[in-house]
């Protein structure tokens, strides 16, 4: 037998038909079919109105007509009825049944599964993340769309805070936010958009408000909260349920505007629809001195303590701190704040007395970005006992006593913003300074006693070391980091770009076993070092040379961390790759530079030394260059802590070629050394430097002295300004006598 025919089927064959029957004058047999179709207890009546034909009929067949009850009754007008309408009811409630029972099953694989599944509400249950906690709270909320396009969830207890959104196959994958799924909170209290929203008016009377029975008293006497604390913030409570519910009412100007329940066992609800406020907002009405807790109990507290400008957050605290602050109309969780501004901008202190744990440092951590940090306090919670800390106001008033809980707000610190420090703050490094305990505060000395009232290496400084093309400088600095390694065991990572590794790897062995590497010409009759120490060698020297400033200093981090560098070199500058803007000066680059190279050495207390050549000197008279004729800008000295000048001897007539002067040039902290120069010789088979005797050093410094006022006279003959500096001692922290 075939299938019956739907009324929609014989509606559209009844149009088609319509044509041949309207010259007969009677109704098709279809239409009579359909009106059969119609349910007879209901006397429904269905007539053909419309019918549409020829070229201009459209793809979907379309069929006006009428339904009604009343055989006198004309409609009001043709109802349009479209095949795919009246065809999918079935097939969309089919559908919409089919993505239920997958939202159902993917619910209950993460653990959902209520006794009873409710659609398009907000369900309570318990969590399984969490369990509710101690207390077994129902703090899981589930909604499910009525169409089955999708589901979420949310814990709304702050230490769990899980959540989820779940969506059928086959349906198009959207974000949350895109799905227009609120929150249960978010749908209880939506924001006060353009002061349009009507919130609900309630009254003690509505809510059948009572005062606090003996039980509750004593409760809250346990806690250490007063019968007159309690009249005078008006808790109440309510019976609901055969059940005695605490309510603290919130209140503007007296008025009730909201109320939230907490049960003995700390089961919290609030009535839905009304206004979030702090509670307790009337006192901190024309106050300058704000204190906010993270509960009413904590305010209760605070009163007791003789604080009674105290408000309590209504929702608690989040799980962790957002990312971003959203716009106005966005903040949901915080619309307390926006609704309760004008208390808020009145006050210029506000001590933020959050509970100790990550969600209530959170929540503190909320409120200063939103109030503004520059006027916000935090306080410390004092230990209960030689192992645990207060966790809130209430806890100090139990354990400690109102007057601890006063000394906590009294010792109210500044909440910290970035960059900005309290000179208490560095107490305790300042007495690790003072009294030497680290070890390093007065710098680690070179080597050379020569150089010890001159220049010290202090960990977190920058030192840029120049000097004319072969004058040593390199050399010099391998030898200081030897000596460096063989008294204080620091390890360091070199970027010498001007050097091959495996020469460079020579000139460190031959400095660290003082033998040199060949049997070569500038060996002499030296003995070579033997296999042996060139093994033992290797596992001590490890170079490498990277690219740009930023390789180095990234590489150089991973050195720190996984070595336990204590020193880098660069060497030299001009062999780094410089990507520089090309709208961006060299001045202003090599600025950067050096910023970038600073904030290493001090963020990983490492002493960095960086080789800058001086640019082309016009009528060299053959002495050391000053720190200013470095190549690029001027910066290499003005950002520099320390800066040093490495000067050979190139005239036999000047005094020995062995002699290395070290021109100390600039010295920011006096503590560690001053301006002057040193004299060391230098040994050409070991590589080694060693401090010079009195008698070269007064050789050398006669022969200097003379050929600097050979090269003034000329200098002033050829009316040319350009004198080089005479071996000499300036006062401290000041470069070249200019300050």
């Amino acid at each position: 037998m075939p299938p019956r025919p739907s009324l929609h089927s014989l509606l559209l064959m009844a149009a088609s038909a319509s044509s041949s029957s309207a010259a007969a004058g009677g109704d098709s047999g279809l239409l009579l079919a359909a009106r059969r179709r119609l349910p007879a207890a209901a006397g429904h009546r269905i007539r053909l109105l419309h019918s549409f034909s020829g070229p201009r009929v459209p793809r979907r067949a379309e069929v006006a007509c009428c339904v009604r009850s009343d055989p006198d009754a004309r409609p009001a007008g043709p109802v349009t009825v479209r095949s795919r309408n009246v065809h999918s009811a079935n097939n969309y409630k089919a559908t919409s049944e089919g993505r239920l029972g997958q939202l159902v099953q993917k619910l209950k694989n993460e653990g959902i599964n209520p006794k009873q599944w409710k659609l398009g509400n907000f369900q309570r249950m318990m969590c399984p993340k969490c369990n509710g906690g101690s207390n077994e709270e129902l703090s899981l909320s589930v909604y499910i769309r009525m169409d089955g396009m999708n589901a979420s969830w949310n814990c709304f207890r702050s230490t769990c805070g899980w959540r989820g959104f779940i969506q059928p196959d086959g349906v198009p994958k959207l974000s949350q936010a895109k799905t227009g799924i609120k929150s249960e909170t978010d749908q209880e209290v939506e924001p006060n958009k353009a002061a349009n929203k009507v919130y609900r008016k309630i009254s003690e009377e509505d809510l059948n408000l009572e005062p606090l029975c003996d039980e509750l008293v004593t409760y809250f006497s346990e806690r250490r909260i007063s019968a007159e604390t309690l009249r005078r913030n008006k808790v109440m409570q309510r019976k609901w349920k055969n059940k005695i519910s605490i309510a603290f009412t919130y209140r503007r100007d007296g008025v009730v505007v909201g109320c939230k329940y907490r049960e003995v066992d700390k089961k919290f609800s609030q009535e839905a629809n009304t206004e979030k406020i702090f509670y307790g907002l009337d006192d901190i009405k024309r106050t300058q001195d704000i204190i906010i807790v993270e509960g009413e109990i904590d305010k209760l507290s605070m009163d007791e303590a003789g604080y009674r400008n105290c408000v309590s957050v209504p929702d608690g605290a989040p799980p962790k701190v957002s990312s971003k602050i959203p716009d106005r109309d966005q903040d949901k969780k915080y619309q307390y704040l926006w609704n309760c501004k004008d208390y808020l901008d009145s006050a210029s202190r506000i001590i933020l007395a959050t509970d100790a744990d990550p969600p209530g440092q959170a929540l503190a951590e909320e409120l200063a970005r939103r109030l503004g940090k520059e006027r916000c306090w935090r306080v410390k919670w004092p230990k209960k006992n030689e192992t645990d800390t207060c966790k809130d106001a209430n806890e100090v008033l139990m354990f400690l006593g109102p007057q601890a809980l006063r000394k906590v707000i009294k010792d109210a610190e500044l909440y910290p913003i970035r960059g900005l420090f309290a000179f208490k703050d560095f107490f305790p490094e300042i007495d690790n300074y003072y009294l030497g305990i680290h070890g390093d505060e007065l710098g680690i000395r070179t080597g050379w006693k020569s150089m010890d009232d001159l220049y010290k290496v202090v960990p977190g400084e920058l030192t840029v070391v120049t000097g004319v093309p072969n004058s040593g400088k390199s050399e010099w600095i391998d030898a200081l980091l030897c000596n460096i390694n063989k008294e204080c065991g620091w390890k360091f990572v070199l970027c010498s770009m001007e050097n091959k590794v495996r020469e460079h790897a020579r000139k460190l062995l031959e400095k660290r076993i003082k033998k040199p590497f060949f049997d070569a010409r500038y060996g002499a009759s030296a003995e070579r070092m033997t296999p042996d120490e060139f093994e033992a060698g290797k596992q001590w020297c490890e170079d490498d040379s990277l690219p740009s400033i930023n390789w180095v200093l990234d590489l150089a981090k991973a050195a720190v961390l996984r070595h336990g560098v204590r020193g880098l070199v660069i060497d030299p500058y001009n062999e780094l790759d410089h990507q520089r803007p090309s709208n961006q000066t060299e001045t202003e680059y090599v600025s950067q530079i050096l910023t970038k190279i600073k904030r290493f050495a001090q963020h990983h207390s490492c002493h960095v030394w960086f080789v800058a050549h001086p640019r082309q000197l016009h009528n060299w008279n053959g002495g050391p260059p000053n720190m200013y004729d470095i190549s690029g800008s001027a910066h290499f000295i003005n950002k520099c802590d320390n800066g040093i000048v490495i000067h050979r001897n190139r005239d036999k007539n000047a005094g020995p070629l062995d002699v290395v002067q070290v021109c100390v040039r600039k010295v920011r902290n006096k503590v560690i050394g001053q301006i002057g120069d040193a004299f060391l010789t230098y040994d050409r088979v070991t590589g080694q430097f060693k401090d010079a005797g009195k008698a070269t050093i007064a050789a050398t410094t006669a022969a200097t002295v003379q050929k600097q006022k050979n090269s003034y006279v000329k200098s002033t003959k050829d009316n040319v300004a350009y004198e080089m500096p005479l071996p000499h001692v300036e006062p401290a922290d000041s470069v070249d006598g200019k300050g």
